[in-house]
């Protein structure tokens, strides 16, 4: 039987992404707020510094998404590489319960060595879907790493103005 902390690792990776998104919200607000701000007290003409500001906005931005597609691509890489090992073992593991059903000497035997395959099934399928479930809120926080830097760095860097 796996460990019930198997089963509480995906809750707590996705509380934490939850966590962390709520922050990157915040923070979103605040620069969003101030450079919106900006934005209409430049008038028509911007000075070179909201011109600078307004350039690194769109440039920051293409800089995340690309940093962000890169690391969600990257642990998705290694998630697949994961899979199929435990896809391998679980196949293996199955195989070798097969065989031993088809080599029962008994219908009792038979019995005891199919419910094995069915508790052993059962168990490999539940922490596959809970571990498929906390590489999938591993990703999606890899994905939003980089995002989330640049718009504390920026809340940061505008609150001092």
């Amino acid at each position: 039987m796996p460990s019930p902390n198997l089963f509480m690792a995906p809750f707590m990776i996705w509380s934490r992404l939850a966590w962390k998104a709520g922050e990157m919200a915040i923070s979103s607000a605040q620069v969003i707020a101030r450079r919106t701000g900006r934005l209409a007290l430049s008038g028509t003409v911007p000075d070179a510094s909201d011109q600078r500001e307004f350039s690194l906005m769109g440039r920051e931005k293409a800089e995340a998404v690309m940093e962000s597609a890169q690391a969600m691509a990257a642990h998705a890489l290694l998630l697949n590489q994961q899979f199929a090992a435990l896809v391998l073992k679980q196949m293996m593991s199955a195989s070798v319960t097969l065989m031993s059903i088809a080599s029962s000497r008994s219908a009792g035997e038979s019995v005891e060595r199919q419910m094995k395959l069915v508790r052993d099934t059962m168990t490999g399928s539940t922490a596959a879907a809970s571990k498929l479930s906390g590489s999938a809120a591993r990703i999606a926080h890899s994905g939003m790493k980089p995002v989330q830097r640049r718009v504390s760095a920026n809340a940061r860097r505008l609150g001092k103005r």
